[in-house]
């Protein structure tokens, strides 16, 4: 086994989740990550945890969500298991990143709102999520499957400490901020982050962090006004969303198209009303991720790109007591900075991909 599996597995449970003696882990392991769940459960088994595998198969809810009649229930029993749990780890990276394509938009939708509670439950644990480097995710990246390995493992072993130090001044500006714009061609958004907490998102739980890799500042925005384009690709559901643009007014999308799959765009936006509405600004700042590769799970964490998430805001950004964007999906859309700028109350902090403190902004 590459060494770099078990690092991974060291990674993910020491600094990531920060698992102790004790600790009831569930780990739900995708078809392809047979590798690092062993590592990972020997990790585990060397902390005192209690572990609970679950499989995670996009093939077997492929099956599942094509033959139900579409009257989903909240599911109890995988319900309680998660209330009861201390620690969520999923491993992705599945033998076909298609798999649930042909699975109707109706059907996806009315899951996700049945299983609303099921993700929170989910979300009040330490939970974290991660990718093992496999051939399907390769091939979705355009690349080799050893050229993807060396990629992935250089997003996910990094000195996290220290790019925590980093991030820390991009919470700073966004949390004394008032008021985010980003501007590039076809883009001249503005929302406010007055009152919002960042979160610098150093791949710990200890930072409300849940994503190994990570290297992102997230924060809510709300009272987002005027238009966005977004030029990266992303397959959502299995469909491949590209060009979408959105037009916000009073905070709400009121306009929408895509140069692909805009039926799939539309489904995300009327599952319910908090769809319509930006659930989350990320600001992605990790240089060991150099290229796209078609998965959100690195895509928006790439040094020289913002995203905007349509649907559920994070609690951890949100002042005590405040309820902000419900909504039973968060869906991430990636746009380009290298030749865009993005202003924090008048002042740049990003100019075509580079931040204000490194070498080579130009002022």
């Amino acid at each position: 086994m590459d060494e770099r599996v078990h690092e991974h597995a060291e990674v993910l449970v020491d600094w990531s989740a920060r698992v102790e003696a004790g600790d009831d882990v569930v780990l739900s392991v995708a078809e392809g990550t047979h590798d690092l769940a062993v590592a990972v459960a020997e990790e585990l088994g060397d902390r005192g945890a209690n572990l609970l595998t679950t499989y995670d198969s996009d093939e077997v809810a492929r099956a599942y969500l094509r033959a139900h009649d579409g009257g989903f229930s909240t599911g109890e029993h995988e319900l309680t298991m998660v209330e009861n749990a201390d620690v969520y780890l999923r491993l992705g990276g599945g033998r076909n990143t298609s798999a649930l394509a042909d699975v109707p938009s109706t059907a996806r939708q009315k899951y996700a709102t049945a299983t609303a509670e099921l993700r929170e439950a989910r979300m009040a644990t330490d939970w974290v999520s991660t990718v093992h480097p496999t051939r399907s995710l390769a091939q979705q990246a355009g690349m080799a499957y050893e050229e993807y390995r060396n990629f992935a493992y250089s997003a996910i072993l990094r000195d996290w400490e220290a790019l925590a130090g980093e991030m820390a001044g991009m919470k700073e500006l966004l949390d004394s901020g008032s008021e985010v714009r980003i501007e590039k061609e076809r883009t001249d958004l503005t929302m406010s982050v007055e009152g919002r907490t960042a979160v610098n998102s150093a791949a710990s739980v200890s930072y409300d962090s849940h994503n190994l890799p990570s290297g992102e500042v997230f924060t809510a925005p709300h009272a987002t006004e005027g238009e966005v384009f977004f030029d990266v690709p992303m397959t959502i559901n299995g469909k491949r969303l590209r060009d979408v643009s959105l037009t916000f007014e009073g905070g709400e999308v009121v306009d929408f198209s895509a140069g692909a799959n805009e039926g799939e765009l539309e489904t995300i936006l009327d599952t319910d009303d908090g769809a319509r509405r930006s659930g989350e600004l990320g600001i992605g700042m990790n240089r060991g991720i150099d290229r796209f590769t078609d998965n959100i799970l690195f895509d928006e964490k790439m040094g020289d790109t913002i995203h905007l998430a349509l649907g559920r805001a994070y609690d951890a950004c949100l002042p005590d007591g405040e309820a902000g964007n419900a909504s039973a999906v968060h869906v991430d859309l990636i746009t380009d900075m290298s030749e865009g700028v993005m202003e924090i109350d008048g002042e740049v902090v990003q100019r075509n991909g580079v931040f204000r403190w490194e070498e080579g902004f130009e002022r």
